[in-house]
């Protein structure tokens, strides 16, 4: 083990939480580790909702490139944040046990929800699926790290911003006023820590292949071949969660019409031996219920 394994990260206080997080069960393990931090360009560019910049895996294409240039041996990654398909050369190593799933909305007071009001979010899904429930209301695009998010919501006078409450708890800036929104699909692997290592590199792998916990590996893999048979990519209103409960997989996934008005939505369960390509058929019930029609219509919208 004399190896020393180099923790590729973002620089943000989530990424190096996470970061450290899987430092520190390497180290019991016996493994000599450093981490490593690296700015993305999802970090820096803040002026431009994530959809507009034209970039596949923006907040992981600065680690992909130190990993393949060989300044890290392996990367640690929101898993919502990483593409359906990896760059040639890179694979799972493993994926952590997931944390909390749910979107939360931090808030100011709840009185405007039933008449006008203004939510903070980045993420098409979450507008997407607020605007279906609130029609009445309005979306602002909101990016930067979570601390900047929580920042930029005191600084304004919106209602409220939608957060992953993954994030929040695992940094301790969960505030005492939020709303658990239980009613929305959150995106495909939220709450999952993904690590990342080169294909050839059989070292990090069998060290890292010790942190993977099966059932969540399971369940984001289905909603993540469930996004790729949808052609989302990280970008469109899509939803997935798959839930294992008594060896039965319970899944939901959702397609939505960017502007909210529109929904196409799948529940289905399969025994978890079985389960191998069920993201697929659940995503094929989708787009043979209009989501061909409706993902064309999106595609163009963002053009």
């Amino acid at each position: 083990m004399a190896k020393t394994i180099r923790i590729g990260t973002r620089d943000s206080e989530l990424a190096l939480w996470q970061a450290n997080t899987v430092q520190k069960y390497l180290k019991n393990l016996g493994y000599q580790t450093e981490v490593l931090p690296v700015k993305s360009t999802g970090d820096l560019v803040l002026d431009k909702p994530l959809y507009e910049l034209g970039i596949t895996g923006i907040f992981t294409k600065t680690l992909d490139i130190a990993m393949l240039n060989g300044d890290i041996d392996i990367a640690v990654h929101s898993m919502k944040d990483v593409p359906t398909a990896l760059p040639i050369g890179i694979v799972e190593a493993a994926v952590l046990e997931r944390a909390n799933v749910t979107d939360i909305l931090v808030h100011k007071g709840l009185d405007f929800l039933e008449s006008t009001g203004t939510i903070a979010t980045g993420s098409l899904r979450r507008k997407a699926q607020w605007l279906h429930k609130y029609p009445s209301h309005i979306t602002v695009d909101l990016r930067g790290n979570v601390n900047t998010r929580m920042q930029k919501l005191t600084d304004n006078d919106w209602n409220g911003a939608i957060f992953a409450a993954a994030g929040l708890e695992r940094i301790n800036l969960k505030p005492k006023q939020y709303s658990t929104l239980d009613w929305m699909i959150p995106a495909p692997a939220q709450g999952a820590m993904l690590v990342v290592a080169k294909e050839e590199d059989t070292f990090c792998l069998e060290a890292v292949a010790n942190l993977n916990h099966k059932p969540s590996e399971t369940c984001v893999h289905i909603e993540r071949e469930f996004l790729r048979a949808l052609e989302g990519g990280c970008t469109a209103p899509i939803g997935a969660l798959a839930v294992i409960e008594e060896n039965t997989v319970y899944f939901k996934g959702n397609l939505f019409s960017l502007d909210g008005k529109n929904k196409i939505e799948v529940e289905k369960q399969i025994q978890v031996n079985e389960s191998k390509g069920f993201g697929k058929v659940c995503a094929e019930e989708i787009l043979d219920n209009g989501g061909s029609e409706l993902m064309k219509e999106i595609k163009a919208e963002m053009k």
